[in-house]
């Protein structure tokens, strides 16, 4: 409804987390802001590019065509988190440095050598260790992240183990879709539900099944959400969830399993977007060869573009 005939009614415009934005939704921005306005774009070019069509943020800064500043000083409140750290290691190239054993950190890393032995690790990682050590809700504070939906340590069997022992025996519950959903679950709708006002990726918790209407209530942030039953395709449990998906999201803790079976998807700005979702701490359950591919750049994929190269033969603006 906004364009260049319909401009945006103000004076400054703030974009955030515009890593996150595609060529069309920027084409489509960028046409309905005014011409008196000033665009002030933020972002970490260095986290997952968008879902959509090229790079845009990248392209911008690459161009050299507007004046950019660089957050790059790790100030001594941060370095003292491992977490910090170990980002910005992973970021560099570097392999993250695990705490001492027994050690008070936010940043901890357990090797792994096989998928299946390790999920009750991750398990035991989730609902009892961090718990117990840390003093955090395993359902409300703790998200695990893995790189893919697939696999034996891919999100949709992680949702169905973790659900398995954090909300085992309801005593109501509905099945559709291939899950099944009981007061207590975490989920996250997967999809833009402007009907709802819930959208891509926002988290909430099952209140209550009303067996006579049909339906499954959901309570986001505060606010109550009726899914009836033939519309509860769009929900899936977030006990698991992807990489791309915590995108823009933050959690008091993460968990990030990381195997060879998520060989496509190893790659540099996957595993750093991961670590940077956790605020509190980050757990990396680990295979050292599939962590040292992701670190070393491993699956990183090329995007082509020309958005740079037309960008850089604009006229540059001066920085203010």
């Amino acid at each position: 409804s906004r364009n260049e005939d319909n401009p945006l009614a103000c004076d400054l415009l703030v974009i955030d987390e515009t890593s996150m934005v595609d060529v069309p939704l920027m084409n489509a921005l960028t046409k309905a802001v005014p011409e008196h306005a000033a665009l002030l774009l933020v972002g970490d070019v260095d986290q997952l590019p968008s879902v959509g069509p090229g790079q845009v943020l990248a392209d911008i800064i690459a161009s050299g065509a507007i004046p950019v500043a660089r957050l790059t000083e790790v100030f001594r409140q941060a370095a003292e988190s491992r977490i910090v750290v170990n980002a910005h290691r992973i970021n560099a190239g570097k392999m993250p440095e695990p705490a001492a054993r027994g050690a008070d950190s936010d940043f901890h890393l357990i090797e792994i050598d096989e998928p299946e032995p390790a999920m009750a690790t991750l398990i035991e990682v989730v609902t009892k260790r961090i718990p117990a050590r840390f003093g955090l809700d395993p359902v409300r504070d703790v998200q695990v992240l893995t790189p893919m939906q697939r696999g034996v340590l891919g999100a949709r069997n992680l949702n169905h183990e973790l659900q398995a022992v954090l909300n085992p025996n309801p005593a109501i519950s509905v099945e559709r879709f291939g899950w099944r959903f009981s007061p207590g679950d975490r989920v996250m709708e997967s999809q833009n539900d402007y009907d709802r006002e819930v959208f891509n990726g926002d988290l909430g918790t099952v209140v209550r099944i009303d067996e006579d209407e049909g339906a499954v209530i959901v309570d986001f942030d505060g606010r109550e959400v009726v899914y009836p039953y033939g519309e509860l395709d769009t929900l899936v449990p977030a006990y698991a969830t992807t990489i791309h998906k915590s995108q823009g999201s933050e959690y008091p803790a993460v968990v990030i399993p990381l195997a060879m079976q998520h060989w496509t998807m190893l790659a540099r700005n996957l595993l750093y977007t991961g670590v940077t979702r956790g605020k509190r701490l980050v757990v990396l359950l680990g295979q050292r060869k599939a962590l040292g591919i992701a670190v070393r750049g491993g699956n990183t994929k090329p995007r082509w573009t020309k958005l740079r190269a037309w960008l850089g033969h604009a006229d540059p603006v001066e920085a203010s």
